[in-house]
């Protein structure tokens, strides 16, 4: 049980930062920003995260094949 706490908070964690770079991708693009470089990381990292929130989300809900 406490692996599923852990797992949650990690996943909310992950689920934060992830909107979190969406806002500041939001706001960067919006400003017509020039750093490309900058943009295509966050991008990166937000891709990552996703990955990462997917992979949790199966280990807490795995699909259950009737």
């Amino acid at each position: 049980m406490e692996d599923i706490n852990k797992l949650v908070e990690v996943l909310k964690n992950y689920e934060q930062e992830h909107r979190d770079l969406d806002e500041i991708l939001i706001q960067l693009q919006e400003k017509n920003t020039v750093d490309f470089l900058q943009i295509q990381r966050l991008k990166k990292r937000k891709l990552i995260l996703k990955d990462k929130i997917l992979e949790i989300q199966n280990k807490l809900e795995p699909d259950s094949i009737a």
